[in-house]
């Protein structure tokens, strides 16, 4: 019978424990990609809106909505429920890896697996309703798409920054009690 030495077993944790950060890095840096890609493609639209001839009721609804986007995809949506869903998801995922997990690590960390019934409704439902916002303001036109795509940019970098700080966050915070709904 072969036994494992100490260092054999230190070797092997050290090889899941690396395994596991490679987990939470290619969630946080799959996220992120994903969402600054939304915001690479969203900001010509927006300039090109802004560089045209904006009239006072346009000047209105970009101040008003840029500022509803902040409120309520920045600060509510990302920041009060999807960024610390996500860290705390980050974290259940460096203390329970598997290869699914590790391999698909944003959308594990999304929600889309390995979460309660509740959880995976929730996120495949935002997903839909998203699909569907961004198929009909594509045919709405200038300047009134520029404006609602300036308010998305703010909002969803917003959500990038929310993300980073709380992935951070639920490694460091002695405090960090966020349920990372797991199933």
């Amino acid at each position: 019978m072969i036994r494992a030495t100490p260092l054999v077993v230190e070797a092997i944790n050290i090889g899941g424990r690396m395994y596991a950060i490679f987990g939470v890095i290619w969630a946080v840096t799959g996220l992120g990609l994903l969402l600054g890609f939304a915001v690479f493609r969203l900001v010509p639209f927006a300039l090109d809106a802004l560089g045209g001839p904006l009239i006072w009721p346009h000047w209105l609804a970009l101040t008003g909505f840029v500022a509803f986007m902040a409120y309520a995809e920045g600060y509510h949506g990302f920041q009060r429920s999807f960024s610390p869903r996500f860290g705390a998801r980050c974290r259940y995922l460096y203390e329970h890896p598997t290869w699914s997990r590790v391999l698909l690590a944003p959308l594990f960390c999304m929600g889309y697996f390995d979460a309660t019934r509740r959880r995976r409704i929730a996120s495949f439902t935002l997903t839909l309703m998203i699909i569907a916002l961004i198929v009909g303001v594509q045919h709405v036109a200038q300047p009134w798409r520029g404006i609602i795509d300036a308010g998305v940019c703010v909002g969803l970098i917003w959500g990038i920054a929310a993300t980073v700080v709380y992935s951070v966050l639920a490694f460091t915070s002695k405090d960090f009690s966020h349920p990372p709904e797991v199933a």
